[in-house]
């Protein structure tokens, strides 16, 4: 058995691996950061937007020093990573030759940096939304340390500084590990304002021109997606257009609900009831219970 198996696995291996493969991260030219490397900053982000939250102990209140090594570290580790990528643009041709991915990874990472205090305050507002819209949670830290919907948004918070800085992959990744860890796929892409409040949560879709506005609560299945894909005179997608509704202030959308389209505009104060399929815009302060035939 074993001369057979040799045999075979020896003639197998060159067709595994192949210089142009699409879907292979060898150690070349340019090779990019593996899937858990880029999740693990993430985690590693996360638990310093959640101090002492997301870890196995609590940590010292006083300890600033520590804090600064670990963003420190973040910085590099993401520095790193985002040159990496972005070598693999250049690689790829999607992004000039002489193009400087160092700088850009640099620049990136300031912007995030200092975008921390603001990612704050919107969480802050995101746990109160929270708190205060579900008669079951008992507690801030609830929220924190439990609550699916929250680690979606504060995924989404970070991802979406990245995005629209012109990374991608790595915001992707981030976005698919909050997908597969609460159910809920939220591009990050979107733009979403404070107060934003994902109840149970599995099921949510939220597309990448989604505009989402202050104080919005939406519940389990809610779909903000796209009604149709333009293609160009080719047959191409054509990328980069409004596809995805835009949601005004404190609205509602119940379970299941799905609504769609880029020209789609929930105005402020709605009520979108379970169920409903909606592919038009509604005004605001509508109360909208019925599926769109």
């Amino acid at each position: 058995m074993n001369q057979p198996l040799d045999s075979l696995i020896d003639s197998l291996a060159p067709t595994l691996i192949c210089r142009r493969c699409p879907a292979m991260n060898t150690r070349r030219d340019v090779n990019l950061p593996g899937k858990r490397a880029m999740v693990a900053v993430l985690k590693e982000f996360l638990s310093i937007l959640f101090p002492g939250c997301l870890t196995y102990e609590p940590v010292d209140h006083e300890d600033l020093e520590d804090l600064k090594l670990r963003l420190k570290g973040i910085a590099a580790a993401l520095t790193d990573q985002i040159t990496r990528i972005e070598g693999y643009r250049v690689l790829e041709r999607t992004r000039p030759e002489d193009f400087d991915c160092a700088a850009q990874a640099e620049r990136v990472v300031a912007e995030l940096l200092s975008q921390l205090p603001t990612i704050r305050t919107l969480l802050q507002a995101d746990i109160l939304a929270a708190y205060e819209g579900d008669p079951a949670a008992h507690s801030n830290m609830e929220i924190v340390m439990s609550y699916p919907g929250l680690l979606a948004i504060a995924t989404h918070r970070v991802a979406n500084v990245l995005y629209r800085q012109d990374v991608h992959l790595l915001p992707r990744v981030m976005s698919e590990y909050a997908h597969s860890r609460t159910g809920i796929d939220i591009h990050p892409g979107a733009t979403i304002g404070k107060g934003f409040f994902i109840d149970h949560g599995t099921g949510v879709v939220i597309g990448e021109t989604c505009v989402i506005g202050s104080n919005v609560r939406i519940y389990q299945g809610v779909t903000l997606g796209a009604l149709s894909f333009r293609k160009d005179a080719e047959g191409h997608l054509v990328k980069g257009i409004k596809r995805h509704p835009n949601v005004e202030d404190d609205v509602i959308i119940y379970a299941n609900a799905t609504i769609l389209g880029g020209d789609t505009v929930i105005g402020k104060g709605s009520i979108i009831g379970g169920n409903v399929w909606l592919t038009h815009s509604v005004p605001p302060g509508s109360r909208i219970f019925y599926e769109e035939k």
